[in-house]
């Protein structure tokens, strides 16, 4: 009996796929990198709240590794470091290969916005004695969980002259806060009857700014006329102030430890800064790469990719284009050649809501990177769908380079699911395919990943443009 059971666990062994007992050794070996790693992840979180936040960050290091600004006109060589700005809330970093273009490029490519509470273009009201800025959500929310918790105000306000304001009020531990307010259980009896997406709507998402009025006078909307003062006095804006401005409410929060063993991180904005983070030093910390490695950090993904900064536009491929004519390559032979891990988060199996994953076929947290050969819908609806050849490929070069990584699908067939920039890349016609961090509580104002998941992305990520 013991010689067969011998014989099966070592079948077992060569034949089963069992990931748990290599994370966990990978997670030992590596214990100090993945905390160092963590530490300054939450430290971009912080202060990356929103893309405009990220991208600033992401040039100012850039400098700081030698990359200079993008010339189109100029002929670039082997390991020159370039970063392209599109208007301040994209960007595309790239460390020329020793190899010529005309074997294509690796790229990596993230998204920084997250869904948050724009402001509308007229937002400032007051209603019985309080003031309120009127907002409209971005990207898929669950609208009850945003009421009752400290928010912040980040963004821009641009002046008819182009001067611009920035403003990011609520993350100093002194700074005011500012916050939706609930109904009370004790009257909330109609409310609670009402499915969750129809407890609170859309224009239910007022945020209180103010209660006290001007010099204390009584009169009509003189709360909201206290409130422009103030924001007149510390930023000499004017409401009409508002219609050319970019403004939005974020979790206040600060990203934490999770957990008595701190083996988790908990904060707003891990889809998708969680995989910009490591898109970004991952090519900060390439040397020498045989062909041209390219990080994209893309705005828009939550709200489909459109408009000129997301990557159902063309700028990407303007930005190959004008490197392959320094060569005087064709940039569709370029991009035909291209290889690119489209990183974006998947969805982390979470035991308490097990009915909705195929535990089968879904990322778990903390045992690797995942790579996600389709997103999309039903039946594989607005998907790219990875080749075989594709995945053999990415197949060889984690396990060559001691990545720690594993598959998913965002939940079961028809659960939902959702889509990521990938098929917006294939459509170049460069082969593609997801690579990310498994979250909990996706789209949740205080999402959750495994430090030891970001560590291995940074690895996997790092590891494809040394290929």
């Amino acid at each position: 009996m013991s010689d067969k059971n011998s014989k099966s666990k070592k079948l077992k062994e060569n034949l089963f796929y069992n990931i748990k007992d290599v994370a966990l050794e990978s997670k030992k070996k590596n214990e100090e990198k993945i905390e160092k790693f963590s530490i300054n992840y939450k430290d971009f979180l912080n202060k990356a709240k929103t893309e405009r936040e990220a991208v600033k960050i992401a040039i100012e290091k850039a400098k700081q590794y030698g990359f200079e600004e993008f010339d189109p006109n100029k002929k670039y060589s082997a390991f020159d470091k370039v970063y392209y700005n599109n208007r301040d809330k994209a960007v595309i970093l790239a460390v020329i290969g020793e190899e010529s273009l005309e074997s294509g490029t690796l790229i990596s490519a993230a998204h920084i916005d997250s869904p948050r509470l724009d402001l509308k273009a007229h937002p400032l009201y007051e209603s019985n004695s309080i003031a309120y800025f009127k907002t409209h959500y971005y990207g898929g929310i669950k609208k009850y969980q945003w009421p009752v918790m400290p928010l912040s105000l980040h963004g821009v306000v641009v002046k008819k002259d182009g001067e611009v304001v920035d403003i990011n009020i609520g993350e100093d531990d002194n700074d005011e806060k500012f916050c939706i307010s609930d109904l009370l259980p004790h009257l909330a009896n109609e409310q609670m009857q009402k499915p969750l997406g129809k407890a609170i709507k859309g224009e239910d998402l007022n945020v209180l700014v103010g209660n006290i009025p001007y010099d204390y006078e009584s009169g009509e909307d003189l709360v909201k006329l206290n409130v422009m003062k103030i924001l007149n006095d510390k930023y000499a804006i004017k409401e009409d102030d508002f219609i050319s401005a970019e403004l939005s409410f974020v979790p206040a929060y600060k990203a934490s430890d999770i957990g008595f063993d701190r083996s988790m991180i908990g904060s707003y904005g891990h889809d998708d800064r969680v995989c910009a983070y490591c898109a970004l030093e991952a090519i900060f910390n390439c040397k020498k790469p045989k062909k041209t490695v390219i990080t994209v950090l893309a705005d828009k993904e939550e709200v489909g990719s459109d408009g000129n900064t997301g990557l159902n536009s063309n700028y990407m491929m303007y930005f190959i284009s004008d490197l392959a004519k320094s060569e005087g390559l064709d940039v569709n032979h370029v991009l035909s050649r291209s290889m690119c891990l489209s990183a974006d988060v998947n969805a982390a199996f979470d035991p308490g809501f097990a009915s909705e994953f195929d535990p089968n076929n879904s990322s778990y947290m903390g045992l690797g990177t995942v790579i996600t050969k389709y997103t999309g819908h039903g039946g594989k609806y607005s998907t790219s769908d990875a080749s075989a050849e594709l995945m053999a490929k990415f197949r060889n070069i984690m396990d060559s380079n001691d990545v720690v990584w594993q598959t998913g699908e965002l939940g079961k067939t028809d659960s939902g699911g959702g889509g990521t920039v990938a098929k917006y890349i294939a459509n170049l016609n460069i082969d593609v395919v997801d690579l990310g961090v498994p979250v909990m509580s996706m789209h949740s104002p205080f999402e959750i990943i495994s430090k030891f998941d970001l560590y291995m992305t940074y690895k996997a990520i790092k590891s494809f443009f040394m290929s």
